[in-house]
């Protein structure tokens, strides 16, 4: 199975930027696309951001268009997402998954998660 390890969370003050770092496993994962989802206190889990399996077409949540950049390096089975102009309203516990389709990854339906790393934001 695909094992997924979020690192890079912190604690960053308003305007700053971060960057996420997901350590993918498993011979399949290449075959997928990756994406980012963040959940904060009290909220539902919400889609962030997904790019291909080759590394293109990268999508975006309106909110954070302009300012948050995913990426992935297959050789090294990782993905990230660059974080910057950081606003408090991003804190949340962010999750690197898998998915297949842009449409099913944007509504959550995924295939592997990983356990979250906490980004805060201060005003």
């Amino acid at each position: 199975q695909v094992q997924l390890v979020e690192s890079g969370g912190g604690l960053v003050q308003a305007g700053g930027s971060l960057r996420l770092s997901c350590a993918a496993s498993g011979g399949t994962k290449i075959t997928y696309a990756m994406c980012w989802f963040r959940q904060a206190p009290g909220k539902d889990r919400e889609f962030v951001a997904t790019i291909s399996c080759t590394g293109s077409s990268p999508y975006y949540t309106d909110s954070v268009k302009g300012r948050f950049t995913i990426s992935r390096d297959n050789a090294a089975n990782m993905q990230y997402l660059q974080m910057n102009s950081l606003k408090p309203e991003a804190t949340a516990v962010y999750y690197c998954a898998t998915g297949t389709t842009r449409s099913a990854i944007v509504k959550g339906d995924v295939d592997y998660w990983g356990q979250g790393t906490q980004v805060t934001v201060s005003s």
